[in-house]
């Protein structure tokens, strides 16, 4: 039996790669539907399981994380279930099949991501840690993603009675918000049921570029889109009278799976972040979402502000951004973006109905770059729950005129010469706040006018006539004074031309004068504790030991108005696991602001790095070095290896055996020695009905692995020491006859 073995292996390994193998980067798309999940957000009472949202999720890795959208997860207004329910395709032609629940592990409600682990089987069984060996994709550096690239989409578009689905199309371009330093969404021509939102979108490599991603509201005068599935009035039919089950819109956006590294680094290192013990002052919403002051800008700065107002654009105009202002915004609110071109729908520049990123109130923007802007009249409407909250119209083409302008507008504290100093965008507290911006174009009594103002109401106005002293074009600085002081928060400043808007900024002042830079958070260290009360007397420490468990990052606060964007980012190796942005819901001034980062398994050795941002400036940081002070390399995160697979039949009757185990040992044990310990075994794989089966954990190459195939009534094979090579055929099929024993 054992030469049986041996020859069985040594055949299977002289074969030639199938046709439709490439090596290197291969598109599986075999392997990407098996790792493709429909999910079930449920609620049970008494006996019964309603469904109350549905949804596609993506396998990113083989021990069970899937990545999905947040919306249809996480328990929020339209989606109110508890339980995640997790279904597989016996066979990808078929509908999924409830396996497994799980629990979100990592979320971000802005970015409308969640990552899940599967942890029970679909009856309430706990699942042994380490235990699963799933099938799973790699995901892309999707800022490599070009205008025009070949994608496929894949997940599921129905409510759960259809097979996993695939669709494909082009990238048609890049929406830009201030949630990201590039491109916040990937846009696409591909038709995508609403149901697929949370699936995966892939690029030529098979590899995850993209989530395809829209939300829905139960806000019944928003015209949902829905579908009743049960029968929850317990009334005998299905039917209106049901609860329904939003299945939202067309998707034409893409979430960049970049967004989601963060998620999948602190799920993969067992990290939790949290801020316990803050006492809050949150600002409260005061009525429904709303959108005001639209205008546009052909491009924007480094901390998100326009360089200048536009009413119109030249043709062959390749920026453009949609500035608005946006009050009573939540997580949970949807917001939408159509235009139209000379009145006709144009999908390229919209964005699909997705949950809102920002913050309560402020400024934001929709933008795109490097991309062509037909000329025609652009009409711009917002919607936020589904109503309409805002248009504006601009219109593209000929050329370009001279005109007045002004633009590029930072602020700071001036120098003897009157130029402004510090970061440009946030000031410490002060008397003065001083502005300076560019001028082109201008003549000798032109009126011109500033409005200052502070979190939203007007403060200051000066209104007078070009001067012939300040020039044509050049650089000018004004400021505001105020002998009692200028209060932190948040202010603006607009400028006009003739009663035109032609520029327009804001900025933050907070914290107390450094130099000629605020000073907001101070004494930012990292400590060991046993609990939140010692942390914050806990002396401050740069090097700890690899058996803790808890880290704890502090750092005192001063003068930042409640309600103030700031950005909380956590990374370790400089990769980022943990970032957060969100208005400031403490305290003007305190100390032992507290930042918990936690793993059951102890902290993963590796250098842990702290930044406080305000309006994407950083402001402050610290550095600990856990153990080595060097992260331990996992080197079955990506999909690079041998993807082995087959069917085991009866070699007499050639029939398929279904439910045989393919168990394949770890280098480190024979098939002598193999007790059936976890420890032993690298991957398992089970046989369906037709006896086909897929390693899903990939072999690597040039590593000895021992094999062990054992069913009821049929003799045991079992081989020492097989190896894979680039060289073999990837992905590997085996057929395996069992004989009668």
């Amino acid at each position: 039996m054992r030469y049986f073995a041996l020859l069985w292996i040594a055949l299977l390994l002289s074969l030639r790669p199938p046709a439709t193998a490439a090596q290197g980067g291969v598109f599986d798309l075999e392997r990407i539907q098996r790792a493709t999940v429909f999910i079930m957000q449920a609620r049970i009472q008494g006996n019964d399981m309603t469904i109350t949202c549905v949804g596609s999720g993506t396998i990113v890795h083989r021990e069970g994380l899937i990545l999905t959208n947040a919306h249809h997860t996480l328990k929020n207004a339209a989606c109110p279930g508890d339980i995640l329910i997790v279904a597989f395709a016996t066979r990808i032609d078929e509908a999924p099949l409830p396996k497994y629940r799980a629990e979100i592990i990592q979320a971000n409600p802005g970015l409308d991501l969640a990552l899940l682990r599967i942890t029970r089987q679909f009856d309430g069984r706990l699942i042994e840690s380490g235990s699963l060996t799933l099938p799973f994709v790699e995901l892309a550096d999707s800022t490599q993603t070009q205008l025009d690239d070949t994608i496929t989409i894949v997940g599921y578009p129905g409510t759960g009675d259809d097979a996993v689905d695939i669709r494909r199309g082009t990238i048609s371009g890049f929406a830009f918000e201030p949630s990201s330093s590039g491109p916040a969404w990937i846009r696409t021509r591909a038709e995508i049921p609403g149901t697929m939102s949370g699936g995966g979108a892939y690029n030529q490599n098979g590899q995850l570029v993209g989530i395809p991603t829209t939300a829905t509201t139960r806000e019944p005068e928003a015209g949902v889109n829905c579908v009743a599935i049960q029968d929850t009035n317990q009334d005998g039919l299905v039917n209106s009278n049901d609860l329904c089950i939003p299945t939202g819109t067309f998707i034409n956006s893409l979430r960049p799976s970049d967004f989601a590294r963060s998620l999948l680094r602190a799920a993969s290192l067992g990290l939790t972040v949290d801020t316990p013990a803050q006492p809050e002052t949150r600002t409260l919403i005061s009525g429904a979402p709303s959108f005001g002051r639209l205008f546009f800008s052909p491009s924007v700065n480094e901390a998100g502000m326009p360089t200048s107002v536009v009413s119109r654009l030249p043709a062959g105009s390749t920026s453009l951004y949609l500035f608005f202002d946006y009050e009573n915004m939540t997580s949970e609110t949807v917001y939408e973006l159509r235009v139209t071109t000379d009145g006709i729908p144009n999908q390229t520049f919209s964005l699909a109905p997705v949950r809102w990123s920002g913050g309560t109130r402020g400024l934001w923007y929709v933008g795109s770059e490097d991309q062509p802007w037909p000329n025609g009249i652009y009409e711009f409407t917002l919607f936020a729950d589904g109503r309409t909250a805002g248009n504006a119209r601009l219109v593209i083409g000929g050329a370009a005129e001279p005109e007045p302008t002004f633009s590029n507008i930072v602020f700071g504290i001036v120098d003897n010469r009157g130029t402004p100093l510090g970061n440009g965008f946030v000031l410490p507290a002060g008397n003065i706040a001083n502005a300076r911006f560019i001028f082109r174009n201008m003549q000798v009594g032109d009126p011109w006018t500033a409005i200052w103002y502070y979190n939203g109401t007007e403060l200051a106005r000066t209104q007078d006539d070009w001067s012939n002293l300040d020039g044509e074009s050049g650089a000018k600085t004004i400021q505001i004074e105020d002998a009692s002081g200028l209060p932190p928060g948040t202010y603006r400043l607009e400028l006009y031309i003739d009663n035109r808007l032609s520029s327009t900024s804001d900025f933050i002042i907070a914290g107390a004068q450094q130099g000629v830079f605020p000073q907001v958070f101070s004494d930012v260290h990292f400590a060991s504790a046993n609990s939140l009360e010692e942390a914050a007397s806990a002396s401050a420490v740069s090097s700890f030991t690899s058996t803790i468990s808890t880290l704890y990052g502090l750092f005192d606060w001063q003068q930042i108005a409640p309600g103030t964007l700031w950005t909380l980012r956590v990374s370790v190796d400089n990769t980022v696991f943990y970032e957060q942005t969100a208005p400031w819901s403490n305290f003007e001034s305190g100390v032992n602001y507290l930042v918990r980062l936690n793993s059951e398994g102890g902290i993963p050795d590796g250098t842990y790095k702290l930044d406080l941002l305000v309006n994407n400036v950083p402001l402050a940081s610290a550095i600990a070095q856990v153990g080595i002070g060097q992260l331990p390399i996992d080197r079955f995160a990506t999909v690079n290896g041998l993807q082995l697979r087959g069917r085991i039949f009866d070699a007499e009757t050639g029939q398929g055996i279904a439910g045989i185990t393919f168990v394949l040992i770890t280098e480190d044990y024979s098939v002598a020695e193999f007790e059936w310990r976890q420890d032993q075994i690298f991957a398992t794989a089970i046989t369906d009905r037709n006896g086909s089966f897929q390693v899903a954990r990939l072999l690597e190459f040039e590593v000895p692995y021992s094999a062990i195939i054992a069913a009821e009534g049929y003799l045991p094979i079992g081989v020492d020491g097989f190896e894979v090579t680039a060289e073999t055929p990837n992905p590997l099929d085996m057929s395996i006859p069992l004989t009668r024993g």
